[in-house]
């Protein structure tokens, strides 16, 4: 049987109408570029399993990581790390904020629930599976984020990521989680809720952008989640800007 360095070579000592067709057909896989991967950290062999397959969906490989996975995510480059959230974790979270190749790769937290990632916030966990792993919910965070680990940017605006959010407004200062972040708003988890229109000081840090205090208003809401939208005159929200498109850059 011919290998594929003999077929290159027989298409350009040949070159007729029928190998330039396979040429034309078969270039684009010589070209193709390298799927995006994501590393499987600490997981049991069901969780592995439900989670490749769902990833495989999006065209986006899984890599099981086993040993060494600090330094694996200090020198390998991932798109994106998905880590159970117990003993361990923090090390492999700082190794990959801290290496250049993935500073901002997006990390799934597998635990039980956002007050258990809120301890890791500094590491800016982008979402989380809950335990225990369902396969329509892994899906759908998959499919919600999926974006960002292709590099699609241009159709994503939004950026998901968890983090300590501080409420002040109507006479109340309450504690939320971020959802997902924007340069216009951000949405948030919270058990207490306020009414659309009602005007907000948030504030909140992401790991490289200090804390940042910030003049909203409430413009959605549902059970247990609220959106504000950051007030237009409110010059600070230009750091929360700069910080999106570092991250979309990076």
């Amino acid at each position: 049987m011919a290998t594929a360095s003999t077929m290159v070579l027989k298409v350009e000592s040949f070159p007729s109408p029928m190998d330039k067709a396979f040429t034309t057909t078969f270039a684009p896989a010589l070209t193709r570029k390298a799927a995006a991967r994501t590393a499987l950290v600490g997981l049991d062999e069901p969780s592995r399993a439900l989670l490749a397959e769902g990833f495989r969906q999006f065209g986006i490989e899984t890599v099981v990581v086993t040993a060494n996975a600090a330094e694996r995510l200090k020198k390998e480059k991932f798109e994106a790390c998905v880590l159970s959230l117990g003993e361990g974790a923090d090390s492999v979270m700082e190794a990959a904020r801290s290496s250049p190749s993935n500073s901002r790769c997006i990390i799934y937290g597998v635990g039980g629930n956002a007050q258990e990632a809120m301890s890791y916030s500094k590491y800016g966990i982008n979402a989380m599976f809950n335990e225990p792993l369902e396969r329509p919910a892994a899906l759908k965070l998959i499919r919600a984020t999926r974006m960002l680990v292709l590099h699609e940017f241009r159709r994503y605006v939004r950026i998901p990521v968890m983090t300590e959010v501080s409420i002040v407004g109507d006479g109340r200062r309450i504690s939320a989680s971020s959802i997902e972040i924007s340069s216009g708003g951000m949405s948030v988890k919270s058990s207490e809720d306020f009414s659309i229109g009602t005007s907000v000081e948030i504030s909140f840090a992401l790991m490289t952008l200090p804390r940042v205090n910030l003049k909203a208003a409430v413009s959605w809401r549902k059970p247990k989640s609220l959106g504000v939208r950051f007030d237009a005159t409110d010059e600070r929200r230009h750091k929360v800007k700069t910080w999106i498109d570092s991250y979309l850059e990076n």
